[in-house]
């Protein structure tokens, strides 16, 4: 597949070069090959693309609801056509398996074709005769120009989580992906005006940090979406919210799965596996941390040698478990938590930390890792390590396993692996966590749920996507009206007098 030299801007319907000095690299972290250059927008392109927005808005809010609905119906019909199109982007440039890649369009797929369904979510309420003669109703409206910040690990799904329900609203959008792997956002892009968006009602443009702050600052941004780390997140909520603006930030997390001694013990297992390891664990939603209550402890074991059999190698390789991390920094930072951990006393049942790749050698691997004794001190427990680790503690109760969750700050996912319906029912309602699956590993909603992360795993008042979403891009307009009978014409006019 061949890519362009460098990622082009979009703004007001057209692609166009950067005039930007700073490129930045866009590698494939299976072979450190130079797939492109992303550039870092200059503050005048910035500019541009949200005057453009803000034009755009002017009429795109005056297009009938349907309409706006039939945008999205064709929109996921071309996302469907090019499906493997964009696994493929993703593969190369993100190093994500095949079928993992393909995850990632479908369930951005998904939100689409919710967007599709706007005319429903956007109906208000109405009462009559709250007072003699007196009728109230209320009506959901767009915002304005909104803004999207996304991550590396998911370069389909979580633009689409934004973008299109944002548009179908009625406002426009600003989307600023993430420089590791511009190249599939601009593919959604391109067909997204292939579908038929009107010029400026998406722009596209790439930088950093300063590239972010300039658009949090902007005055005529209304609003802004955001996925990544606890860091940024905290940075991106405290500039947007000192701008006014209304702000969600989706941030890191610390999931745990909790493990009944009378759970199915091969399901158990298949899943520790896949919701740890997969897509080299770099996904707010995996499973880096399993707590086995009571007897399940006696299962490590079979944990461990089921792990064994499982290896990362390139996205064509349909035997790979699951592709390179996104890049050497990366992989470094978890070889040295890995190493810490060995120092502080953890106790490493298998290690993955000179894993190699036949035909690969500069790719960035590392093999599945585990971990036992780890004290919650420690800060390879404490803190978010996105890579292939696990982390297995042990607990004499499910009263003791629910108390370690919730003395963690963030409360992104968790999950309870159960044949007792009593003891699911009392984890789902004493966790303080915001999505929690029962025989289920990674519980991320469809999308007429809402992602519900709570605590440090979120900033913000309403989530993305589902109904919250809708509320979180419109503004809601009460209307209370009178109408005096005595205005009600009395008769036909047959003289040519006005009347």
């Amino acid at each position: 597949m061949a890519f362009p030299r460098r990622v082009p801007l979009l703004i007001d319907g057209h692609w166009v070069q950067s005039e930007s000095t700073k490129f930045t690299p866009v590698i494939n972290p299976a072979t450190q090959e130079l797939l492109t250059e992303v550039p870092q927008a200059t503050e005048a392109e910035l500019a541009r693309a949200v005057a453009a927005a803000q034009a755009a808005f002017q009429t795109w809010k005056e297009v009938p609801v349907p309409q706006r609905a039939r945008l999205m119906l064709a929109y996921q019909h071309l996302l469907k056509q090019h499906h493997d199109e964009l696994a493929e982007i993703i593969s190369q440039e993100l190093g994500k398996t095949f079928e993992d890649a393909r995850g990632d369009v479908w369930r951005g797929i998904e939100v689409v074709e919710h967007a599709a369904n706007i005319p429903s979510l956007l109906m208000g309420e109405t009462v009559e005769n709250i007072a003699g003669g007196i009728d109230t109703c209320s009506w959901h409206q767009p915002l304005g120009v909104c803004l999207g910040i996304t991550p590396f690990n998911f370069p389909a799904m979580i633009p689409l989580w934004m973008f299109p329900l944002a548009i179908a609203c009625g406002n426009t959008f600003v989307l600023k992906p993430s420089e590791r792997d511009p190249l599939t956002p601009t593919r959604l892009a391109e067909l997204f005006l292939e579908a038929g968006a009107p010029p400026g009602v998406l722009q596209v443009v790439h930088g950093g940090a300063a590239q972010v702050d300039y658009l949090l600052e902007h005055p005529d941004i209304r609003a802004g979406s955001f996925v990544g780390s606890v860091a940024v997140g905290k940075h991106i909520y405290r500039k947007g919210t000192e701008h006014l603006k209304r702000m969600q930030c989706m941030t890191g997390a610390n999931n745990h799965m909790v493990v009944m001694p009378d759970a199915n013990r091969a399901q158990v297992i298949n899943n520790i596996v896949g919701s740890a390891f997969g897509a080299a664990g770099q996904r707010c939603m995996a499973i880096p941390n399993v707590v086995m209550v009571g007897a399940a402890a006696e299962w490590i074991p079979e944990i461990v040698e089921a792990a064994s059999r499982i290896r990362p190698g390139v996205w064509t390789d349909k035997s790979a478990a699951y592709g390179p991390l996104t890049t050497p920094a990366a992989r470094d930072r978890v070889r040295a938590m890995i190493a810490q951990a060995k120092q502080d006393g953890a106790t490493c049942l298998l290690d993955g930390s000179d894993c190699t790749v036949a035909g690969y050698p500069d790719g960035n691997w590392l093999g599945p890792t585990i971990f036992a004794d780890l004290k919650p001190e420690m800060p390879f427990y404490c803190e978010e390590v996105f890579g292939p680790v696990l982390c297995l503690l042990k607990a004499a109760s499910l009263d003791e396993a629910i108390a370690l969750i919730n003395r963690d700050f963030r409360g992104n996912g968790t999950s309870l692996f159960t044949a007792s319906g009593a003891a699911a029912r009392k984890f789902q309602h004493q966790i303080q966590v915001g999505q929690v699956g029962i025989n289920v590993p990674i519980p991320v909603p469809l999308p007429f749920f809402s992602f519900t992360g709570w605590r440090g795993s979120f900033h913000g008042d309403l989530h993305a996507y589902g109904k919250q979403a809708v509320r979180f891009y419109t503004e809601t307009k009460t209307v209370i009206s009178r109408w005096f009978e005595g205005d009600i014409p009395s008769g036909p006019n047959m003289s040519i007098n006005l009347r």
